[in-house]
């Protein structure tokens, strides 16, 4: 009796289907680019924001005209820019506030767009309807240009309305894939079975049907997040992002539109266009891999 108790357990354990976190987990361990990515785009992110503590912006962007673009050197490890600046510290500080603008851009595009895509497709009929044609109105709209134009009009141009008129336009990619989703899982029986006994709407959302597609979210969190930061660097690039005076890897990888800057001073941009490029290849690595599992979990119920 006690042996077939214990048989029985373990064709349980073997039958009950992997969570999430093991898909994902799994898909890591099989794919060793991926996971060599995963440790990069860690180690690169927490050691931005520790190694950040280190350093003081007004320090780092002092003028000396006399370090104007030192190579690099045991003062300036990275070497300086046209002001003597040290390129190290503006790679550390601006790497920071790229990835603290990306974070905030991705938590709020993405919260407004599960709250809308969730609302939609579980509820359906007008808010549905409304909510679709507002997301068609908005996808028309050549969303860079206008943001461009609203950065150059707005008084007193601060990060907060950076962040916020990126946010305005960011939010309808995702709150279009989160209403796909809801829309096909609202259908499934559990959700049926919940409405019979009952169980409030706002319950069964947050609860049941987020959950389900949680995968989901964290692939399209991971690849908003890259988006991001492309973003904020391509306008700060640009002239229309972060203000000189404040330190960014666009400001950085701008000096190489300088001929004299690209050919002989390289280790004023150089750095910087690494740091992005490592940065991009890393979280493009992880967003496939977390793809791939999200697609395993759904074949797998």
């Amino acid at each position: 009796m006690v042996k077939e108790k214990d048989n029985k357990k373990e064709q349980e354990i073997v039958s009950a289907p992997p969570t999430g976190f093991q898909v994902i987990w799994r898909e890591f361990l099989k794919d060793k680019v991926a996971m060599f990515s995963l440790i990069v785009m860690v180690v690169t992110i927490f050691g931005v924001f520790i190694a950040s503590l280190f350093f003081d912006p007004a320090e780092v962007m002092k003028v000396s005209l006399r370090n104007k673009y030192a190579p690099p050197s045991s003062t300036h490890w990275l070497g300086a820019d046209i002001g003597g600046s040290d390129i190290l510290g503006q790679l550390i500080i601006g790497a920071k506030n790229s990835l603290l603008i990306a974070i905030a851009i991705t938590l709020i595009t993405g919260i407004t767009g599960i709250f809308i895509g969730l609302a939609c497709g579980y509820f359906g009929g007008w808010i549905d309807n409304m909510f679709m044609r507002i997301i068609d109105f908005f996808i028309t709209l050549p969303s860079l240009m206008i943001i461009i134009v609203f950065i150059t009009i707005v008084p007193k141009y601060t990060v907060f309305t950076f962040i916020l008129i990126i946010s305005i336009f960011g939010w309808t990619g995702i709150a279009r894939l989160i209403r796909s989703k809801s829309l096909s899982e609202s259908r499934r029986d559990y959700v049926n079975a919940s409405k019979t006994l009952g169980t409030n709407d706002f319950v069964i959302i947050f609860k049941e049907v987020m959950p389900n597609i949680s995968s989901i979210l964290i692939v399209e969190a991971t690849l908003s997040f890259a988006g991001n930061i492309g973003i904020e660097t391509g306008l700060t690039y640009l002239g229309f992002g972060l203000p000189p005076s404040t330190p960014s890897l666009g400001t950085l990888v701008a000096y190489a539109n300088n001929p004299l800057v690209m050919s002989t001073y390289w280790w004023v941009w150089l750095p910087a266009a690494l740091f992005i490029l490592i940065l991009m290849l890393s979280i493009n690595y992880v967003g496939q891999a977390l793809r791939r599992a999200a697609d395993a979990k759904q074949r797998l119920g």
